[in-house]
């Protein structure tokens, strides 16, 4: 059986919102099942425009937010918005949804608390439920429901982990392409399914990582050194963590101390430089090929349903095929099924 894969990405300012449709189409006919846009609406184009150019370049992908946020959109609004990517490509939505963090941060605002997410998932499953709904103390009603859109939040965390496998439909799995970091998540995960009496296939894993490939391993580790640094940053008030990863704290509290949200994944981010080649081998698959595969079957021996690949800026044409062409198929052929 062929492994699930899915891409990430984000649309930059620099980029004409024009080849959002060409890239997706390339994305859809290289087999890949998800497509998931960054929303950021300081640091990248709109996250909407992207996926609605997306819904109606494609014919089988998923696509959604990765993720939006209870606080800069009101669940109202990323509902109706939600139910129009819907329909525009034909019941291929999905709704990612985090505590918030860069779009968040960038406009002032504070992410989002456990409970306020739980209620948000819950205010999401009734007004996709096109049935008259309480919100906030006023009944309200999605007039362009037609479905229950999955939702999948954003985890990383303990209590987030659990939160995800007691109600949501999905996981995205943030944090580490590290196999040991990863098994530490997923029992979480599970607990929360066991909590809320739930069936493992009730939830879909997506594991979020990032990879460059290339014989000079000091290269592919800087051209993934700013995606791990972002990744330090949201490591930083972690109050509980595998214990392995304890020796990384001090650069996690360098990179929260350094970090620029504009300049969010860019290759040329000034904060990149604020966390050790040993993190960025850890965080991200870097290396040559057969590293990178190898690290891949590791991963794959989880309990994870998809891999998706965070598409970095610069040539983002010939990384997509490298991945769908290479790497995949070294793994798909060379015992990764």
């Amino acid at each position: 059986m062929r492994h699930r894969y899915g891409i990430s990405l984000g649309v930059s300012p620099r980029e004409p919102l024009s080849r959002t449709a060409e890239l997706a189409r390339a994305v859809d006919e290289r087999g890949f099942e998800a497509l998931w846009y960054i929303d950021f609406q300081l640091g990248m184009k709109d996250v909407y425009a992207a996926m609605n150019l997306a819904a109606l370049s494609t014919e089988n992908v998923l696509i959604g937010a990765g993720v939006t946020n209870l606080v800069t959109r009101h669940p109202t609004v990323t509902a109706n918005a939600t139910a129009a990517l819907d329909e525009l490509s034909d019941g291929r939505a999905v709704l990612g949804l985090g505590a918030g963090w860069s779009a968040v941060l960038g406009a002032g605002g504070t992410p989002s608390r456990l409970a306020e997410l739980r209620s948000g998932i819950d205010d999401f499953r009734r007004l996709f439920s096109g049935e008259p709904c309480d919100l906030d103390g006023n009944e309200v009603r999605l007039a362009t429901a037609k479905r229950q859109i999955p939702v999948y939040l954003a985890v990383s965390q303990p209590a987030m982990l659990r939160l995800a496998g007691e109600t949501c439909d999905g996981a995205v799995l943030m944090g580490a392409a590290d196999p040991e970091f990863c098994s530490w998540q997923l029992d979480y995960i599970h607990q929360g399914l066991e909590t809320a009496g739930r069936d493992r296939g009730q939830l879909t894993v997506d594991l979020f990582v990032t990879m460059s490939i290339g014989d000079d391993e000091a290269s592919a580790i800087d051209d993934v050194r700013a995606w791990a640094t972002s990744q330090a940053a949201t490591f930083h008030p972690w109050k509980r963590m595998p214990p392995a990863w304890e020796r990384f704290r001090p650069e996690f509290a360098r990179a929260a101390g350094a970090y620029g949200l504009v300049d969010h994944l860019s290759l040329q981010a000034g904060h990149k430089h604020t966390v050790s080649d040993e993190f960025v081998k850890s965080v991200a698959l870097v290396g040559d090929l057969d590293t990178c595969v190898d690290r891949l079957r590791q991963l794959w021996q989880l309990d994870i349903d998809r891999i998706t690949f965070a598409l970095l800026s610069g040539g983002r044409e010939q990384r997509l095929a490298q991945l769908a062409d290479t790497v995949i198929g070294a793994v798909e052929t060379e015992g990764g099924s």
